[in-house]
């Protein structure tokens, strides 16, 4: 099906604007999930081998390795497909507390002969309070397919000051839907963000995430049943220092966060790209070997206690097992999914899992 998609599909969708053809993907993800007779069938046809064995982080059992990673289903409309498509997670998001349209068109951009994408969307969706009426009415925490991870953000018109109250506002309306939530400060894409990474800010934020976390897990829900805290991870930029990065750890083991994710995109240009003028972060396989070289450094700064979710220039199998073996838990893919096609996620979990039961050699 991949070698069908690259060679017949891909270049039909590779005609259409960047952002129609993403829209007309996840539309038909969406549809895909209305038919979940279909779905299981899918879901049966992709089984992994019963040997397999399902992977555990943040209290959470993963049924393999691979993820969607947040940025394609920004409105909570497809995530009920992802399974029938191999994945064994998927992030919605990113979410913000106010609906809003996102930076001005075009905003997508692909770069074929780099299998790499530059994209300045700005956190474009329909807010916290929308996407959780939605999610209301779909399957919840402990009847899912597979964990649900919700992405959240700062509203663009929200000033830096007002940060906390704007994440707050968020998770307010959307930790009782998630399976785990992650605060995203790393998108280049909406003005200041990325100062939330500053330690001082950072501080504030974590801290006001993890009291709310806390307050939450104290109460009872409609049925009187006692709630459950919700894992809390970080994502964060390629772009910080290692210095930078140390500190956000500190911060992470501070606030009692569960996971962090290495990484968003990169405002970095290098080789090819240092004369392309188009602003917006870039993903694809540019980042691979940036986001490896994270996701090691944290491990080994962590003593591999910190579950990391690796994303970032993930297109082949051997992509993604070098991020597991620099430390990663879990992986995420979205770019790699627009040039191998929809049922990439299945084919690297089926490797993955071989890499899992491959005997290993004694000395």
């Amino acid at each position: 099906m991949d070698y069908f998609y690259e060679r017949v599909l891909r270049p039909i969708f590779f005609k259409l604007d960047c952002e129609l053809a993403h829209n007309l993907g996840a539309f038909g993800m969406t549809a895909l999930g209305w038919m979940p007779p279909v779905c299981r069938v899918m879901e049966r046809c992709g089984r992994l081998p019963a040997a397999a064995r399902p992977i555990e982080a943040f209290g959470l059992k993963f049924p393999n390795a691979v993820g969607l990673a947040a940025g394609f289903d920004k409105h909570a409309t497809a995530w009920p497909a992802a399974a029938a498509l191999g994945f064994g997670h998927i992030e919605i998001g990113t979410i913000t507390a106010l609906a809003q349209p996102g930076n001005p068109k075009p905003r997508a951009f692909r770069y074929p002969s780099e299998e790499a994408v530059i994209n300045r969307m700005g956190f474009n969706n329909e807010g916290a309070e929308t996407v959780a009426k939605r999610l209301a009415k779909m399957p919840k925490r402990g009847k899912r397919r597979i964990p649900l991870g919700i992405n959240i953000g700062k509203s663009k018109v929200t000033p830096l000051e007002k940060a906390v109250e704007d994440y707050l506002t968020s998770f307010s309306l959307l930790a009782d839907h998630a399976d785990y939530l992650v605060l995203n400060v790393s998108s280049p894409n909406t003005p200041d963000l990325r100062k939330l990474q500053d330690e001082q800010r950072l501080s504030e934020l974590l801290a006001a995430l993890d009291a709310a976390n806390r307050d939450r897990a104290s109460q009872k829900d409609a049925a009187g049943n006692a709630k459950t805290r919700v894992p809390l991870l970080l994502k964060i930029a390629p772009d910080l220092t290692y210095p930078q990065i140390d500190a956000v750890l500190e911060q992470l083991e501070a606030n009692h966060f569960d996971g962090i994710i290495a990484t968003n995109t990169t405002l970095a240009r290098p080789g090819y790209f240092e004369n392309i003028d188009q602003t917006g972060g870039l993903s694809g396989m540019p980042l691979t070997k940036k986001s490896t070289e994270i996701i090691r450094y944290i491990s080994r700064a962590t003593n591999g206690r910190l579950p990391i979710i690796g994303v970032g220039g993930i297109h082949t199998s051997g992509d993604a097992g070098e991020k597991l073996d620099a430390g990663a838990t879990l992986v995420q893919i979205y770019t790699g999914m627009i040039y191998r096609g929809p049922f990439f996620a299945r084919e690297l979990a089926r490797e993955l899992s071989a890499r899992q039961l491959r005997p290993t050699r004694g000395y």
